[in-house]
């Protein structure tokens, strides 16, 4: 407590001294002037974080400017929230976990986590945020059985105990559980965070616990939805930021209600980050999305269109995009790639089919279509040789990495593949050499793809000879993203391709759910995941003995008292993934391009792209991004 109390004083009187130096921005001058904003310094916290530049390697920089970039659909505005990354707690430089959001936090052996906020911070539209924004998500929203049916998330239960929650004060929330919660200030790191706390002033309106009567039934008129629930969850959407009206603490808020191809957003006046010169983050007033097809990012970028791009470039682009550097006024960057596998293809071991599902629950399987793929070719074609050719596994950035996994079942090897489909019993074939299933069905594999990225259809290409070979024929049927998910979690799915683990960099503080079958997210195993996530309401428990293991693993994981224990819970289980081939891994370590216009300052020249660990850009912290004179 009295560590707390000093670093409150600590940034207080930071804060106090630096009162008369905080700029006011350009942005917002004219409504301060107006009256219908308060002084910058009073809309700041009381203790703000303050973010020391030059001792990160970065210059303090200037307010002003537009950014543009673009994705290729529209609720794609989500991912202002991804690089946005503000957060109760988030990754640092250094990817260690720190507060943001929160003014600090305690933790006491995993199992109690007293959360502090700064004094004085607001949301975007100056109302206060306390812990009744906490305490209202929990006791109205997350325990809610018309708002959240499955009840509170996932993360949050631990051997089925939901934790105690307290809020002793408008500052303080307290998370407590019996048992250890490693998982839990991870969670709240995360690319897509859970959201603990809601805006209760702007959502209590649209509750039937706090509303009055007759105005939510008009309101439900109003906006043609049946039911208070079907509207508070409309309104409520936190991570997909589509509505405009939803207070926010993020740097920027959506400024473009109801947008098709266009969406800006602007600074958030009551953002809680400053810099030591005492100029209110984002430095960046505007960032302007548009919403284009996939084959268009690349050109648009090339022809100067965008100030900062990532998403839609693929190392394929990385050509054009170096050769239109200097009309456009750009720089192309390659940043090392954070996922386990550029491109993987998952046999779908949940598969509506019996016989399928049978074939594709045989490791022999798995492993001979993994053996009868040449890897080297794909990266010469693909990457010029540049990625690493192997399994999906841990990168060598992970204290997991072996370069045995790496190799397991990935040398291309046909006399191998073959031995293995013969010890199966799938000798048979037809005229045109297809081997045939045990009931007279050729051996089509259907891997169904997202259609967004040309270097999966392209790998697919070469897979379909190397697979050949085998009396195996692959057949490509590209899908839309959503679509695609929705078939695989249903079992619709015989094969999919997507890319490896997110986060191929695990360390031992690393929660391990997503390499145990506890997310229908991983393709392999959909209903499995699904069995977990909804408490064996839906999908089907894991009945395969290796399976069954990863699942003993991951409690093991979260009842580990030390980092020892713990990584010898994660060795064991990207051993089995290794050994199992869940995921058929082609290569990694491909090199990601980042356009970035040459006056946009702080944006790191060498770094690393990865969903998790990092939000993409989000670890690298856009609001502190500016473009020299503020022009953007």
């Amino acid at each position: 407590m009295f560590k707390t109390f000093l670093t409150f004083l600590f940034y207080a009187v930071f804060a106090g001294a630096a009162l008369a130096q905080y700029s006011e921005s350009t942005f917002w001058k004219a409504e301060v002037d107006a009256k219908h904003l308060p002084p910058v310094a009073e809309r700041l916290p009381e203790a703000p974080l303050v973010v020391d530049l030059p001792a990160k390697g970065r210059s303090t920089g200037q307010q002003g400017g537009t950014l543009r970039t673009l994705v290729t659909r529209t609720k794609d505005v989500r991912q202002m929230v991804v690089y946005g990354y503000a957060r109760l707690v988030g990754y640092d430089q250094n990817y260690k976990i720190v507060p943001d959001i929160l003014l600090d936090m305690e933790v006491e052996a995993n199992r109690k986590f007293t959360l502090r906020l700064r004094p004085g911070h607001k949301w975007s539209d100056g109302a206060p945020f306390t812990s009744e924004d906490f305490r209202y998500w929990w006791e109205d929203v997350a325990n809610n059985p018309q708002l959240s049916p499955s009840g509170p998330l996932e993360f949050l239960r631990v051997d089925g105990e939901l934790p105690t929650v307290t809020f002793p004060d408008e500052t303080t929330v307290i998370y407590e559980w019996s048992r250890p919660n490693p998982q839990f200030l991870q969670e709240l790191a995360e690319a897509r965070p859970p959201f603990i706390y809601r805006p209760s002033h702007y959502l209590k309106p649209f509750h039937a616990s706090y509303a009055d009567e007759d105005e939510l039934r008009a309101r439900l008129r109003e906006k043609r939805v049946r039911s208070w629930a079907a509207l508070h969850n409309k309104l409520d959407n936190m991570y997909k930021f589509d509505n405009a009206e939803l207070p926010t603490l993020h740097p920027w808020m959506l400024a473009t209600n109801e947008g098709k191809s266009r969406f800006l957003f602007v600074r958030n006046p009551y953002y809680h980050r400053v810099d030591t010169a005492g100029t209110q983050l984002p430095y960046v007033d505007i960032i302007e999305m548009n919403v284009v097809s996939p084959g268009l990012v690349a050109a648009k970028a090339n022809a100067g269109e965008v100030d900062l791009q990532a998403r839609g470039l693929a190392f394929k682009d990385i050509a054009i995009l170096k050769k239109g550097e200097a009309q456009g006024n750009y720089t192309a960057h390659l940043w090392k790639n954070g996922t386990a596998s550029q491109v993987a293809i998952y046999l779908n071991m949940n598969y509506s089919d019996p016989a399928w599902r049978e074939l594709m629950r045989d490791v022999r399987f798995r492993r001979a279509l993994s053996l009868g793929i040449n890897r080297k070719i794909i990266n010469k074609v693909l990457y010029f040789g540049l990625a690493t050719e192997g399994a999906m596994t841990m990168l060598p950035a992970s204290p997991f990495h072996k370069e045995e996994n790496l190799r397991a079942w990935a040398d291309y090897d046909l006399a191998q593949a073959n031995a293995l489909l013969d010890e199966i019993g799938l000798t048979e074939r037809n005229r045109e050499g297809t081997r045939l299933l045990p009931d007279g069905r050729p051996l089509w594999v259907v891997v169904e793809t997202a259609g967004e990225r040309q270097e999966v259809e392209n790998a697919l290409q070469i897979v379909i000879d190397n697979w050949r070979s085998l009396g195996v024929k692959l057949i490509m049927r590209p899908l839309e993203r959503d679509i695609l998910r929705n078939r695989v979690y249903s079992g619709s799915t015989m094969a999919a391709t997507w890319f490896g683990w997110d986060n191929g960099l695990a360390q031992p503080y690393t929660p391990p759910v997503y390499v145990a079958p506890q997310q229908q997210e991983f393709f392999a195993w959909p209903m499995w995941g699904q069995h977990y996530q909804t408490h064996g309401e839906a999908g089907e428990a894991p009945d395969m003995p290796e399976a069954i293991r990863l699942m003993e693993l991951a409690e093991q994981w979260r009842h580990a008292t030390t980092d020892a224990e713990r990584s010898a819970a994660w060795q064991e289980m990207v051993d089995i993934h290794a050994d199992q081939v869940y995921a058929i891994g082609l290569l990694q370590g491909a090199r990601q391009p980042v356009v970035v216009n040459n006056r946009l300052q702080n944006v790191p020249q060498e770094a690393l792209w990865a969903w998790s660990p990092g939000a993409h850009f989000g670890v690298h912290r856009p609001d502190e991004f500016w473009f020299k004179e503020g022009d953007g």
